[in-house]
This record gives C-alpha cells, sequence and structure tokens, in this order.
C-alpha cells in the first residue's frame, strides 16, 4: 500500500529535502516511475525553504555524476529484468556543508575575480570620464543623449550577454572564457586608443572591448558563487570591490594621462594594465564544480520567470540600474556647470568609488547575518532617499555634492555586492550561470536606456540638471518596493533573516 502523503510530492521537493539515496537500486520496489512525474531539471526553491536541514556526509563533490532527472528508460529495462542499471553516487555540491567557504583555492579565486572586475566593471564606473572627454573633445558636435549611447551600450553588452556567458560557464567552465575574453577585451581598448568619428568609439568600445569584458566579468561571478554558500555575501563583497578600486585609480589615471599624454595612450596604458591583471584572473579563477555539457534548451533561460521571487528580484535590479548609472554619468558635468573647483571635479568619481570599497565590504558581512534581502532593501532605499533629498537640494551647493557623491558611493557598492548573491540564494546552484545571465540580461537594459533617456531630459531642459535627478530619483524607489514584494513572496511580513 502506498503510504499517505506528507504535504508534497516529491518532485515538488527541493534538492536538500530530499532523503539521499545510494543509487537506482537502493529504491523501493513499489517506487513508480512515469514520464509524467518526471521532475523539472533544475528544481525551483519554495519560498520557505531552507538549504540548511540536512548536513552533508560526504567529503567531495562530483559534479558530473549528478544524476539528471529519473532516466526512464534504464528504469523500467531495469525492474524488467533485462538491464541492471550502475548505482549512481548521493548527490553534490548543493548542500551548505559541500562548500568550502574559504580555504586557498577559494580565497585565490575571489582574489582573481578582484583583478577581473578591476578591469571590468571598473571602467564602467569610469563612464563621466569618457562622457566628458568625448562631449568636449572629438565628439562635441553630438549632444550628451547620443554621446551617452557609447557607455550605456558598453555597460548593456557586458551585462546582456551573460545570457549566452552564463550558458557557457555552465556548459565549458570559466578557463576559456577567461582567455578569449582577455584577448577580445584589450584588443577593443586598443582599437579605441585609434578612434576619432562616433561610429569608431561605438565599435570598439561599446562593442567589442564590451564583449570581451562581459566574458571575463561572468566567468569571475558565476565562479565564486560555487566556493560559498554561508559567507557568500561576504565574499561576493570582497571581489567587486576590486570595482570601487578600479574606479578610484582608473579615472585620476585617465585625466592625468589624457591631460599629459592624449587620449590615445590613455587608453593603451590601461590595456596593458588590465592585461596583466586579467593574466591573474587566468590562473586563479576555477569553477568548482566541474563543467557539465548540455543541449541547449531554451525554456532554461525562462523558468525562472514563473517564480515571483526571482521575477520580482530582476524587476529591482531593473530600476536599480536605470537610475545608478546617473551619478557616475553626469555628475562631473552637473558639478561643472554648478561652478565647482576645476581641481575638485575630477575627483567626485574616486571619491564615489573610494566609499564604494567599504559599500560592497560592509554590507554584504552585514547581508549575511541580517538576511541578504532585508540588507538591499535597506541600500536601494538609502540611494533613494540621498538622491532625491541631497542631490537635488544640494545641486548648487560643492560640499552637498561631494557629500552624496560619499553616501551614494556607499549605497550603490552595497546593491553591487549584493545583486548576484540574492538570484543564488533562489536558485539551483547547478544552474547558476543560467539564472545570473538571464537576470544580468534583463537588467542590462535599465543600463541601456538611463543615460540617454537622462540626457534627453537635460536636453529638453536647456541643460538643467533637474529632470535627471528626479528620474534618477523615483527609478531607485521603484527598485526599493520590487525588492520589498520579493522578499514578501518569500517570508511575509516575517521579520525573520532571508
Amino acid at each position: 500500500m502506498t503510504p499517505p502523503s506528507t504535504g508534497g510530492s516529491e518532485s515538488s521537493m527541493t534538492l536538500d529535502e530530499k532523503p539521499h539515496e545510494t543509487g537506482i537500486g537502493a529504491r523501493s520496489s513499489d517506487t513508480r516511475i512515469d514520464r509524467k512525474e518526471d521532475p523539472a531539471p533544475y528544481t525551483a526553491v519554495p519560498p520557505h525553504s531552507t538549504l540548511e536541514r540536512i548536513p552533508s556526509q560526504r567529503s567531495e563533490t562530483i559534479a558530473n555524476e549528478i544524476p539528471d532527472p529519473a532516466n526512464v528508460v534504464d528504469a523500467d529495462l531495469e525492474k524488467a529484468g533485462i538491464q541492471q542499471a550502475a548505482p549512481r553516487p548521493v548527490p553534490g555540491g548543493i548542500n551548505p556543508a559541500d562548500f568550502p567557504d574559504g580555504g586557498l583555492e577559494a580565497w585565490l579565486v575571489v582574489a582573481g575575480g578582484w583583478c577581473g572586475l578591476f578591469c571590468t566593471f571598473g571602467l564602467i564606473n569610469c563612464i563621466g570620464v569618457f562622457q566628458e572627454y568625448y562631449v568636449h573633445g572629438p565628439l562635441a558636435s553630438y549632444n550628451n543623449s547620443t554621446v551617452s549611447w557609447i557607455t550605456s551600450c558598453q555597460a548593456w553588452f557586458m551585462n546582456f550577454f551573460g545570457l549566452v556567458f552564463g550558458r557557457v560557464f555552465d556548459s565549458c567552465g570559466p578557463r576559456w572564457m577567461l582567455i578569449i575574453g582577455t584577448a577580445t577585451y584589450v584588443f577593443g581598448l586598443m582599437m579605441t586608443s585609434l578612434g576619432s568619428q562616433y561610429y569608431q568609439f561605438f565599435l570598439a568600445q561599446s562593442v567589442l572591448a564590451a564583449l570581451g569584458s562581459s566574458a571575463v566579468f561572468s566567468a569571475c561571478m558565476a565562479s565564486v558563487v560555487s566556493w560559498f554558500f554561508r559567507r557568500r555575501a561576504a565574499a561576493f563583497g570582497i571581489m567587486v570591490s576590486g570595482s570601487s578600486m578600479g574606479g578610484v585609480i582608473l579615472p585620476i589615471m585617465m585625466d592625468k594621462m589624457i591631460a599629459r599624454n592624449g587620449f590615445p595612450w590613455a587608453m593603451r596604458a590601461i590595456a596593458f594594465l588590465f592585461l596583466g591583471l586579467l593574466g591573474i584572473a587566468c590562473l586563479t579563477v576555477k569553477a568548482r564544480l566541474p563543467p557539465k555539457p548540455k543541449p541547449l534548451v531554451v525554456r532554461d533561460y525562462f523558468s525562472g520567470f514563473r517564480e515571483p521571487a526571482f521575477v520580482w528580484t530582476i524587476i529591482g535590479s531593473f530600476f536599480f540600474y536605470l537610475g545608478m548609472f546617473l551619478p557616475f554619468n553626469y555628475i562631473i558635468l552637473q558639478a561643472q556647470k554648478q561652478g565647482m573647483n576645476p581641481n575638485l571635479v575630477p575627483y567626485l568619481l574616486p571619491i564615489i568609488n573610494a566609499v564604494s570599497i567599504l559599500g560592497r565590504i560592509a554590507p554584504g558581512i552585514a547581508a549575511d547575518r541580517l538576511g541578504r534581502y532585508n540588507v538591499m532593501i535597506f541600500i536601494t532605499g538609502l540611494s533613494a532617499i540621498i538622491t532625491l533629498a541631497l542631490w537635488i537640494p544640494g545641486a548648487n551647493s560643492s560640499a552637498a555634492i561631494i557629500v552624496y557623491s560619499v553616501l551614494f558611493g556607499f549605497s550603490s557598492g552595497g546593491f553591487v555586492s549584493l545583486g548576484s548573491p540574492l538570484i543564488a540564494q533562489i536558485s539551483d546552484i547547478r544552474q547558476i550561470g543560467v539564472r545570473t545571465g538571464t537576470a544580468f540580461a534583463v537588467q542590462s537594459f535599465g543600463a541601456l536606456t538611463g543615460s540617454p533617456i537622462a540626457g534627453a531630459i537635460v536636453t529638453a531642459q536647456h541643460g538643467d540638471f533637474l529632470g535627471l535627478q528626479l528620474f534618477c530619483g523615483f527609478a531607485m524607489l521603484g527598485s526599493v518596493f520590487a525588492f520589498y514584494i520579493a522578499r514578501w513572496v518569500q517570508a511575509g511580513f516575517s521579520i525573520k533573516k532571508i
């Protein structure tokens, strides 16, 4: 007689809620395996489940031997006495106890990822320098909105193609992604140094260099996930602080070198610097779980959209991306219009990024203790409040602009460090490349459209930045509500850690 149901079918349970088996032969003879009952390849984590219920007894993980959904043909042959199926090992790599959460290899991956983020997202943090140079230099005949398409498309390509490189990561691992991505990225920056017309800057910087940086960025972000569980947000915070350090060093380096040696040699110097740092990333960044090639299944990219928590999380990220790059892109131009001391203006972006180092580490550590969604809601709320209540009223005060740069650097840094851990928290670790790639692809449209929309607003208001600041603040406010709904669908109104 079949035992009574305990409240849910086995296919609806998370992988850590299912009892471990030692092989197909260990299943009860009464177990029925039917095609209609075959579970989805990557079981979504229900809202109230946790991965900390059953400690793992395995000392190692063999990702390639994790069984796929029940093999109906083999099972039927075995039951008919025609074929004896070989026992399969216990699924590993998905239980908290399987994650090293430290050790030399894990921290070397973080160090290599730090170098990768310094070179990729670190340059994105310098878009204000490019905007200022292009507007007052070779592209002076174009308006702000048109010029901003170069930098916004660069951010879009880097994020959107995570959709492709996430799949490549799941199937092939990070090694060749890093090697080919590094070569493409450096070549694109060298071609940017030779540009003199709009289409040349666009193709070299926004397309070619961005594609290479996307491969490097995706490999680094997806690799760290498999090494950390309980300290995942802290590890991510340390790694992405590399982009903040890049945002401190690169704007000053570019500003000084453009004035002294010209834009072409400034870009070549950056390309050689990136070649050395990305070489370190190629040697140290690796995935803990060996790659497992799978056939392309388009529905894998859309499976997360059946989960409310996933949908609202990427909506929140989209709205924050819509506003996040506006201070990076326009605060230099806004400060110049306000009449700030020319000797202070070049240091606004380094100030934002210097404080962002603390903003990327401290919220990550707090999130592991207080709940990642809880801290994300606080961080995005702080960004919206200071934009609406400080940047707008203090737009004509140099002191207020500097204070805003400090606070925004902290809050925006926290968002960057927590975005991927939120996706990982509600995803199957074996599908992390596809899931993070899908999330980055959606939010990339925020990066793509935010700056051109803001530039069009400034042009329509004849150079006034009030409309841009309001757009920025309310976009961030929208992200607060989206992240709150994502948290609510998982835990309701409970104040527990999540």
